[in-house]
């Protein structure tokens, strides 16, 4: 029998029809493929989407009474001044996306583009979009860096400027799960904790610690370059007056040993590799009083990486670009913190795809 060109749709090969055995293949669909293949065109509709203001303008007429938040496409192309027929095309493949209603020929925000799509939506990931991937270069030049066992332009060459639109694409993410961590940790009933916050970026664990606990103080590092908007973050939330800000590389800077009750390391061991993400947790612990409490925040892969789709893809971007940067699994982080001399071990997830291990310094411990 010929192999079908929709097998997916295949309904005639099976036994009562061809008289074969249950084990007789049927191929598989394509779809997997061609969900890869649409990946790069669908992330750029979505960048084009928002670097035009398509989300904001939809969202900006649905906040004027009486005004339909619904628009044409030569409605919204006037009103941006773009061109409708290719607008058109834009909107139409936003709304296959997921991420735009169409309804009789006219665009309005779904609950998706609202939360997460607008400047001013309540979990904005809009300025996050863009920088996620990274480099776009380097994925242009995957094969190459996994032959050479290092990417071409690796973000050491120049780190502030890679980090500084990531992290302010991340950091309304990051105070989320920061702020919500705190229904499992409660960092929020200690008294007057001394945080720690190791390449803070802008400072999210660091923030919702203080603003969480009126008593508490903050150490947030981070390069220079980078922790000026900790500066900015700190002071929008009002608790730049209790923090000390150290810039620097956070395996060399100086560490007051035994004085932190929190130590944060947010989304920066899978840059570092085994042995620097192992020097970081080692110097988490000597900066911890005992029973000081660290909290480790990355993208963990499964013991089956399949389980973990997500993680196992963001650890993928830091080995596009990274030089040390790898997927670390949560097996292997568990393993460096109880080598580190840590206890009470336990991961979370404030938010999704967001997770944490928080693990505790023994008394007694040097």
């Amino acid at each position: 029998m010929a192999d079908s060109p929709y097998p997916e749709l295949k309904k005639s090969h099976v036994p009562e029809r061809v008289g074969r055995p249950w084990s007789d293949h049927k191929p598989p669909p394509s779809a997997p493929v061609w969900a890869v293949i649409g990946g790069l065109g669908s992330f750029h509709v979505l960048v084009a989407g928002l670097e035009l203001g398509v989300f904001d303008a939809l969202s900006d007429r649905g906040a004027n009474p009486g005004i339909p938040p619904e628009l044409t496409a030569a409605e919204l192309a006037d009103e941006l001044g773009l061109s409708a027929p290719h607008l058109e095309a834009l909107l139409d493949s936003l709304a296959v996306l997921g991420l735009l209603e169409r309804v009789s020929g006219r665009y309005g925000l779904n609950d998706t583009a609202a939360r997460y799509l607008t400047t001013d939506g309540p979990a904005s990931m809009a300025s996050l979009v863009p920088v996620a991937p990274g480099p776009l270069d380097n994925w242009s030049h995957l094969a190459d860096t996994i032959r050479a066992g290092r990417p071409a332009h690796p973000i050491e060459d120049n780190p502030a400027d890679f980090y500084r639109p990531l992290v302010e694409g991340t950091f309304t993410t990051m105070l989320r799960a920061a702020t919500r961590a705190d229904l499992q940790l409660r960092y929020s009933a200690m008294a007057g904790p001394r945080v720690l916050d190791l390449g803070a970026g802008g400072a999210p664990w660091a923030i919702a610690i203080l603003k969480a606990c009126p008593e508490a103080t903050a150490v947030i590092n981070d390069l220079d370059g980078v922790i000026e908007i900790a500066h900015r973050t700190t002071t929008e939330y009002g608790v730049a007056n209790r923090c000390n800000f150290r810039p620097g590389n956070f395996h060399t800077i100086e560490i007051e040993p035994e004085c932190y009750d929190i130590a944060v390391l947010g989304h920066i061991c899978r840059t570092e590799g085994p042995e620097g993400a192992q020097h970081l947790i080692a110097r988490a612990h000597e900066a911890l009083r005992p029973e000081g409490r660290l909290l480790l925040a990355d993208y963990f892969v499964a013991p089956e990486p399949q389980w973990s789709p997500h993680s196992v893809l963001m650890g993928m971007t830091m080995m596009a670009s990274t030089v040390r940067g790898f997927p670390i699994t949560a097996a292997q982080t568990a393993n460096w913190l109880k080598d580190a001399g840590f206890k009470a071990l336990r991961l979370i997830e404030p938010i999704g795809h967001q997770y944490a291990y928080t693990a505790t310094k023994p008394k007694g411990t040097p």
